[in-house]
């Protein structure tokens, strides 16, 4: 029998279990550094030394390894060594018996005290397997097999060190991966800052595909060998192809990657083999990180696996655990499918601990030192296809993990109004500020301080007095700040409370916001953290067991042992389940076949072999996410599928058909099975009674009541004060809680504020997330054109998920006007599209609803959606016809109308407006079932009040509901106070056709800001007329830009300032009759723009972005599609513009080409950077994109641009951005140069090519 390993390299610490020939189990857990750190206990001489090291290793086990003296004394020292500045000495000598070391160089100035590492030269997973079995570097390792998971692929992406890397494109597309989505990745950012995308180069490859697959351009085979000899030439290591379409057909892909292996590439990445699913953009990203790490793995496992030997068994020596859980073999391994293998293990550890606790349903809670991992286990692993690490996204099978960036080492900090936890970490240099090298006040260190952790198991050196000088340092910026003189065990406990507030929040996401209850399930916690906060995070769930596995410290090496080797297969289908019930079987059994046939070229016998369940991936046909059943009978599909509808959403859409998407297998070698645990009390057993107690010395059947801590060599769990620990037969505790929390307990305004401000984010959330997964149109399903948000009991709006910012503002001003019109009571629902309610544009309908307590006697706040609806009647297809005269031509307008009254859903109303108006809607179907959406979004936001009221008391809900718009309120107070561009005169912005925007800020003697547009033009006689409500919501949106502080988007921000905005183009009068109203279509888009434009000018923010949306609205009587396009963003007086994005006012995401095709008679030609169109200086301007698409079919199209004449303007005499322009190629070549705004009936084959403005300039100069 050989040895047996399973490794688990994470971040920080590589843990590791091992089972020896004779059957003994080993652990030990080892920096990922593959440092091993110790002090120095007596200087003998020059270079002898004694050292207290973790490890009782052999004689002369250290011989070869790098020694040094950290650059940090420890706090007893007065000096450092001289050998600093990277010199470093090797041992030469051990001798375990006095911890005896010789160097091979004299080290002058070390002193005792000071901290010292030993610097293995072999990789982490090497040197546990040396601790353990006590081989020295001269010798060979003993016969063994390696089950391995790492996070080295994970950090390498994350830490930009892959390889050189060429990316291969269809023609057109080159700019793909930096236009991304065009979404920014934070709403209220100046100076964007886009991750710049992975590849050294990219070469653009002739030749295409049709959406069906057809060929429609042969491929140029020499322009690609051409590429492929000058990028070798140039040192290019890696590369991916991702090509239009190769989901469909992958030859043009499979010959690309003939040619360059041919000419001596060695890593080829291909979308179509690693991803053969649908959308270029997650595709290619795949195929790009998957050639980006691969030499970079190739080289690490190489490394590895050249010290494993095995020739017991025949399998390989070495099997690497994937992102799913299973095992792959060395030959088998993929970078993209091993992303999350550390992870992945932990919740295999954790399932498998649940089962043998007697626990089927599980919710695995992994708390490490940067971040925490979450997932749920319903008696089968919960799998998903497309993950996001760091920038990008992957296609690949992987568990279903919540990562929260909160662990031991988040920095505790204040910012002023609210102590804050993390989302930065200490990680583990400098560390957390116990560990002596400077770092800050982190979560391991208030555990520390509040006794929770015993500094002397630490296993490396820990000072105490460092952390409680940092816990000193933000004890006295409170009381600067505030005033108010925290005591020391309040600020730790609110600290604590922050942290436990953001880590059952990701618990909630994967409970509560996919309609499943976490007191129905109990917590397995783990890592090396997640003990000391289970007890917290598990009472504020409302959940009563605790599962703490005897390897909570190593599980995800536990997770590797009992993991099974495992291949997927899969296939799309993207049908109606109708139409392909009568293939399943047959499609299964290849699926079957190919996956077992993996295995068995994987070294497995075809006995151990077995196949998993199938699983379906059903939605209705026209919505994005998708619901996966496993199993069960092919005839209940349909049955099956609509109870898990209604179970998550609340309700069943009406007359749609559902969509199989796809259809996945697993085979997996067997099972190892485990026994289950008894944690039957033994009376004769007396429980301990000390605060702290090693975990080693209790006996199976104790039962401990808390509070008190338990300690092992590699995890601690603190047992809370109601709760009790029962001790497995198998060593594991399990936690029951027997004393319930006390409602609204108060830790003071600094600690509740951050907890509530958390806790009304977390509501809003669920609603977009439950949008979105609902949603049918590819307006909110794809591009995310929607927003949700809390509002407080006078309709002021509080909170907001982080979407549309011209809908957010406006939606307090919406819920305002409408309380005029009418009451709302308990169980009722408004919905509205009328801009003299508050609305924008037509097509953004809007559903408002209060919230009361379970009785109905209180009223506690209104939540609120608004979503784009693409189409919605109107004399143009797309409802946003640029030639609309008055607002009933724009299309169905619905004054404020209840779409529920008390409870009872009525949808006759609405119905006969949506068919029976003058210019009906065209999509009525697709309508309702988004509104359907928009609704089920209402009754989450509804319930998750109410339930927050009940917990915390009606009263404090309110209080902190007024404590956040003060902080909002404050925050814009000294900002407004420390500018110098308040009452500098009058700025003036104009549309493309001369008619302007005036501001004016002043102060006023009341204290408050005057924001005045007196001097803007009179209402316009086409549809550029905005409303209060979109103005206000542009004042909100720049207001929270300069007070740059991290709160809610809220109205607090309007208690400092007062808005005058006269009759006229931001106020146009609304008669009853929608014939004599103003058209507004363009003021939610464009003016909104521009009313942004000249704040950024008045308070000297930045320059001018392209100050337009670019919509572009094509169709026919039978559909409509709407998008907007991203342009250049201007400088700031420190940040050059970035190129490609969507800036201020709108954030939705661009629909993905192939997406696009599939559904919509066109082709995207070409969608790149127009270089050059941002302005020049010392800041440079971000660049516009040009996007040209071919109609397939003859279609209307609409256009609602602006800065087509009037260039963005740059700052500091910076130059101008280059403005928009638009060109139509007819099918006989004939090219037009249209203006930015109109309607055209365009022929089969019309092309227009759309090239958008850039961002002005910052500064007068060059760039350095």
């Amino acid at each position: 029998m050989s040895w047996k390993f399973w490794i688990d390299t994470g971040g920080t610490f590589t843990d590791c279990i091992a089972l020896s020939p004779e059957g003994e189990e080993l652990r030990v857990k080892t920096l990922s550094s593959s440092a091993l750190r110790g002090s120095v206990v007596e200087v003998i001489d020059g270079n002898r030394l004694r050292v207290k090291l973790a490890y009782p290793v052999c004689k002369d086990f250290y011989v070869g390894y790098g020694f040094r003296v950290t650059s940090v004394s420890s706090p007893c020292s007065s000096s450092v060594a001289s050998l600093g500045a990277g010199k470093r000495a090797n041992v030469i000598a051990w001798d375990p018996r006095n911890c005896e070391m010789t160097l091979d160089t004299d080290l002058l100035g070390v002193e005792v005290g000071q901290l010292c590492e030993l610097q293995s030269p072999e990789e982490p997973p090497v040197l546990a397997v040396r601790i353990l079995t006590e081989k020295r570097l001269d010798q060979a390792l003993p016969e063994l097999e390696m089950r391995l998971a790492t996070t080295r692929g994970t950090n390498a992406l994350l830490e930009l060190k892959g390889a050189k890397t060429a990316f291969l494109v269809t023609e057109g597309f080159g700019d793909l991966l930096r236009i991304g989505n065009q979404q920014r990745p934070d709403l209220f950012e100046i100076g964007i800052q886009k991750v710049e995308p992975l590849h050294n180069c990219v070469f653009e490859v002739s030749g295409r595909l049709a959406s069906d697959g057809s060929e429609i351009a042969r491929l140029d085979e020499g322009a690609v060998r051409g590429f492929a000899q000058s990028a070798l030439a140039e040192g290019v290591e890696s590369f991916s192809v991702a090509l239009l379409h190769s989901y469909r057909n992958g030859e043009h892909e499979k010959r690309v990657a003939e040619i360059l292996r041919q000419e001596g590439a060695k890593y080829v990445s291909v979308s179509s083999e690693l991803s053969p699913f649908v959308k270029l953009l997650p595709r290619a990203e795949t195929a790009l990180v998957d050639a980006y790490l691969a030499p970079i793995m190739d080289s690490y496992l190489d490394a590895v696996e050249n010290r494993v030997t095995s020739t017991l068994t025949g399998a390989p020596a070495l099997r690497v655990m994937t992102s799913a859980g299973g095992l792959v073999s060395r030959s088998n391994y993929r970078p993209k499918d091993s992303l999350l293998s550390g992870p992945a293990g932990g919740v295999v550890g954790s399932s498998l601990s649940g089962l043998q606790a007697g626990e089927g349903r599980s919710i695995a809670f992994d708390m490490g030192g940067t971040s925490t991992d979450v997932s749920r286990f319903d008696g089968q692993l919960d799998y998903r296809f497309e993950q996001k690490i760091g920038a990008a996204r992957v296609f690949a099978p992987s568990l279903r993990i919540e990562t929260v960036a909160a662990g031991g080492g988040s920095v505790c900090w204040f910012d002023g109004s609210a102590l804050r936890v993390g989302p930065q970490s200490a990680g583990a240099n400098p560390g957390p500020a116990c560990y002596g090298a400077g770092g800050p006040l982190a979560i391991t260190d208030v555990n520390l301080l509040l006794g929770r952790l015993d500094a002397s198991k630490f296993g490396i050196p820990v000072f105490l007095e460092r952390a409680e000088e940092r816990l000193l340092e933000l004890q006295r910026s409170i009381l600067e700040s505030t005033g108010e003189a925290m005591s020391r065990e309040a600020i730790l406990e609110g600290l604590l409370a922050i942290a436990n507030e953001t880590m059952a929040e990701a618990i909630r996401k994967i409970s509560t916001g996919e309609g499943y209850d976490p007191a129905d399930y109990v917590l397995v916690a783990f890592g090396g953290a997640g003990g000391l906060h289970a007890c917290a995070v598990a009472s504020i769930l409302d959940m009563d067991t605790i599962v703490f596995p005897s390897d909570a410290g190593l599980l995800s090496a536990k997770g590797l042992r009992h993991a099974q080797v495992e291949h997927f297969e899969g296939r799309q289908v993207l049908r109606n389940l109708g139409e392909c019930e009568k293939d399943l079987e047959a499609w299964i059994g290849e699926l079957r076949v190919k996956a077992e046939r993996c295995l068995a070229e994987d070294g497995i016998d075809a006995a151990e072999i077995d196949s998993r369940e199938p699983r379906f991936e059903l939605r209705y046909r026209g919505q994005e996410s998708i619901l996966t059943l496993e199993g069960g009978e092919l005839s209940e599909l349909r049955a099956r599928f609509e109870a898990a509808y209604r179970e998550q959403f609340g309700f069943l859409p009406d007359g749609l058909e559902i969509e199989l998407v796809a259809v996945r297998v697993a085979a997996v070698s067997g099972d190892s099975g485990l026994g289950e645990e008894c944690f039957e009390e033994s009376r004769e057993k007396q429980a301990p009674t000390e605060a702290y107690m090693v975990r080693s010395d209790l006996e199976a059947g104790q039962t401990l009541s808390g509070p008190f801590v338990i300690q092992d060599p590699f995890s601690t769990v603190y047992v809370d004060t109601g709760w009790t620990a029962t001790v497995g037969n198998q060593g594991t505790l399990k936690l029951r809680r027997v004393e319930t929390m006390e409602k609204g307990q108060s830790q003071g305004e600094v600690v509740d504020l951050e907890l509530f401000t958390n806790r009304f984010l977390s509501i809003v959330d669920e609603m977009g997330a439950l949008l979105e997964r609902a949603a049918f149109s590819t307006n909110v399903k794809d591009r995310k054109d929607f927003s949700c948000a809390l509002l407080d009991p006078d309709g002021y709006l509080l909170a907001n998920a982080p979407h549309i910012p011209v809908h957010l503002g406006a939606l307090g001003v919406c819920l305002r006007t409408v309380l005029q019109r009418m009451e709302l009571e308990p169980g009722d629902v408004v919905v509205t599209n009328h801009p003299a309610y508050g609305g924008s544009h037509l097509p953004d309908v809007t559903l408002l609803a209060p919230v009361y307590t379970e009785s109905g006697d209180k009223l506690l706040g209104y939540v609120a959606n608004r979503a784009h609806h693409a189409e919605l009647g109107g004399i143009s297809p797309g409802s946003m016809p640029p030639n609309a005269q008055n607002l009933a031509e724009e299309g169905v307008v619905i004054a404020p109308l209840k779409l529920a009254s008390k409870g009872s859903v009525d949808w006759k109303p609405l119905l006969r407006l949506l068919k029976e108006g003058p210019y009906p809607s065209r999509s009525l179907d697709e309508n309702v079932a988004d509104l359907s959406a928009q609704l089920a979004s209402i009754r989450r936001g509804q319930s998750a009040l109410m339930q927050l009221a009940e917990k915390e008391g009606c009263s404090r809900v309110g209080k902190y509901m007024s404590l956040l718009k003060e902080r909002a309120a404050t925050a814009l107070r000294q900002a407004l106070s420390a500018t110098d561009c308040v009452g500098k005169g009058r700025y003036r912005e104009s549309l493309d056709n001369g008619e302007a925007v005036v501001v004016e800020v002043t102060t006023q003697g009341s204290g408050k800001w005057l924001i005045n547009f007196s001097g803007t033009a009179g209402v316009q006689p086409d549809n550029y007329n905005a409303t209060p409500a979109i103005a206000t919501s542009a004042v909100i949106y720049v207001l929270r830009l300069l007070a740059a502080v991290d709160v809610p988007l809220n109205e607090g921000f309007l208690d400092v300032v007062d808005i005058k905005i006269l009759e006229g183009m931001l106020n146009p009068s609304f008669d009853e009759d929608p014939r004599n109203c103003p058209a507004v279509v363009a003021g939610n888009v464009e003016v909104s723009q521009l009313v942004v434009s000249v704040l950024l000018k008045a308070f000297g923010l930045a320059a001018c972005s392209q100050s337009t949306m670019n919509n572009l609205i094509f169709g026919t009587d039978s559909f409509g599609y709407y998008e907007t396009i991203a342009g250049g963003e201007g400088a700031s007086p420190t940040r050059a513009g970035a190129s490609g994005v969507h800036t201020h006012m709108t954030n939705t995401a661009m629909t993905d080409s192939e997406i696009m095709e599939i559904r919509y008679p066109v082709r995207v030609e070409s969608f790149a950077l127009r270089s050059g169109s941002g302005g020049k200086g010392i800041h440079r301007g971000g660049d516009g994109v040009t996007k040209r698409i071919r109609f397939l079919d003859a279609v209307t199209l609409s256009l609602l641009t602006q800065r087509r004449r009037q260039a963005p303007f740059g700052m500091a005499e910076g130059e101008p951005g280059s403005c928009g322009e638009q060109i139509l190629i007819d099918p006989t070549g004939a090219r037009t140069i249209l203006p930015g705004n109109g309607s055209w009936n365009l022929s089969a084959g019309s092309v227009l090519e759309i090239r958008t403005p850039g961002g002005g300039a910052w500064g007068r100069g060059s760039q350095p």
